[in-house]
């Protein structure tokens, strides 16, 4: 094995880790289901999946009992934090583990948290099981690999990117729509609708990890060759891969008519957070613009 690149005359976009999204709110903290379109719950169906634990809604009884429980915790909390601001005359404050914002699909994220929702048959059901956090292996890492052509899920042991395997893959044709969402552990997370009408729900692993995959999937990534570049973005583009010492700078044209430069060093993967690249923005020639929806 080796590390993973793209194939001749495909370019690869982002390359982060990534993993099914876990429950937020309090009726489904620290859970995830797969389900069908009766929202009946498929992990026992799906081909070569490994065991996993079961996990159950919680019933709004249940649910008061949690936030009183929560409540006192916190009341308790407060209190000693008191009194060592009392004692120290400083001190600071902090805030429930709750998802950011408010939810926009209570169904899918409060009422029930399914991060696989497919009909049998259906391309959802070919996600591989080493993307659900309960299944992995502690020594073992995913990551979501986007190209111009692809979608891809890459694992490999013991952060060792030369043991690169393709986990699973298919062609962005068949991806129909892809949803940033806020409502979430980290901030943000991708709903990835398939044509087939099957979805997945993936999250970076960690608060204020990197997830540039909803951005490079979320409209079609125009590359621009750096022939057809007008001079003063070739200008730009080499003063800044000069600037951040990058090996490799990828250029698309954005819905709002700006473009893009992303700056990859391809020597210093880390297999922890996989490509990070800095992002610059610029207009026709080369000049500073501002950000407009879409760029990011």
């Amino acid at each position: 094995m080796t590390t993973w690149h793209p194939s001749p005359g495909e370019t690869s976009l982002a390359r982060t880790p990534g993993r099914f999204a876990t429950g937020s709110d309090r009726a489904v903290s620290g859970m995830r289901w797969f389900r069908d379109t009766e929202r009946n719950d498929v992990q026992k169906d799906l081909a070569g999946w490994p065991e996993g634990p079961a996990f159950t809604v919680l019933s709004k009884s249940e649910r008061r009992a949690r936030a009183a429980g929560a409540f006192v915790l916190r009341l308790a909390a407060f209190v000693v934090l008191a009194a060592v601001e009392a004692l120290a005359s400083a001190g600071s404050t902090g805030s429930s583990p709750r998802g950011n914002g408010r939810s926009r699909d209570r169904e899918n994220e409060i009422e029930d948290f399914p991060v696989m929702w497919a009909a049998p048959g259906t391309l959802a059901r070919t996600l591989p099981w080493q993307l659900d956090p309960s299944r992995c292996p502690e020594n073992y890492r995913t990551h979501v690999v986007v190209t111009d052509r692809r979608l891809l899920v890459i694992g490999f042991p013991d952060d060792d990117t030369t043991q690169d395997e393709v986990l699973w893959q298919t062609d962005r044709a068949d991806i129909a729509n892809v949803e940033r969402r806020t409502f979430s552990k980290v901030g943000l997370e991708a709903v990835i609708t398939f044509t087939d009408g099957s979805w997945c729900r993936l999250a970076p692993p960690e608060i204020g990890d990197r997830w540039e995959v909803p951005r490079h999937l979320s409209y079609d990534s125009e590359l621009v060759p750096h022939e057809e570049l007008t001079p003063g973005q070739t200008e730009k583009v080499a003063a800044a891969m000069a600037e951040c010492s990058a090996t490799h700078a990828v250029v698309t044209r954005r819905p709002s008519g700006n473009f893009t430069i992303e700056l990859h060093d391809l020597a210093a993967l880390d297999p922890r957070e996989g490509s990070d690249p800095g992002v610059r923005i610029m207009g026709p020639n080369g000049e500073v613009v501002k950000f407009r929806s879409g760029d990011l």
